[in-house]
């Protein structure tokens, strides 16, 4: 490998880390204002998040070695759109950006990070289902919540359980087709376009 290429990965690199960090920086002030504001159920989600991102670098023990920024992008500007959202509608759309991303994180870190190589089919579909397990593991922490401590993310009082039940598998649905979107943006420009080999440590297995 001439000193050039050399220099270009290194800095491919380490620009890609700081972008990285950033971007997780920025999601720890999302969970710690979410907590204050006492929203835990999505303090807990963005920190989940936090935590798959912060995995490869762990792993390696090398703070270069990150995720490409613009997958962990896609996690924080759900994040910010909800931060500032003024309307549910609007809230809700982030909410099924953020869990399409998080299963994203998934398959991306899989892609990279192990010896494990998606099909085209298998890798769309792995998103679809990992972001409807996701959307499962989200009701499921909601719904203790609303019992341990009152909040009223799905059990709010004058709220049929039919209606309740209705609600649910409609996000459901939309979150399915916002994990087919993050499952075609893995295949056509992640596996694709983005050049991801780049921006990761030469440690990470082929």
């Amino acid at each position: 490998m001439s000193q050039s290429v050399a220099d270009n990965l290194l800095r491919n690199r380490r620009t890609n880390a700081v972008i990285g960090w950033a971007l997780l920086l920025f999601l720890a002030i999302v969970v710690g204002e979410s907590a204050i504001t006492g929203d835990l159920a999505w303090s807990l989600f963005v920190s989940g998040i936090i935590a798959l991102c912060i995995l490869p670098p762990l792993a390696f023990r090398n703070p270069e070695t990150m995720l490409p920024w613009e997958v962990i992008a896609m996690a924080a500007l759900p994040a910010l759109g909800r931060a500032i959202a003024v309307f549910d509608i609007t809230q809700a759309i982030n909410l099924y950006l953020s869990i399409a991303a998080l299963a994203l994180i998934v398959a991306v870190e899989l892609e990279l990070f192990t010896t494990v190589k998606l099909t085209v089919g298998f890798s769309i579909m792995f998103v679809v289902a990992s972001t409807l397990a996701a959307t499962a593991v989200w009701s499921v922490l909601q719904w203790s919540l609303d019992l341990l401590i009152g909040t009223e993310f799905l059990i709010v009082p004058g709220k049929t359980d039919r209606a309740i039940h209705d609600d649910l598998m409609l996000e459901f649905v939309y979150t399915a087709i916002a994990g087919v979107l993050a499952g075609l943006i893995f295949e056509f420009y992640f596996r694709r376009k983005a050049s991801v080999s780049r921006r990761i440590d030469e440690e990470v297995p082929e």
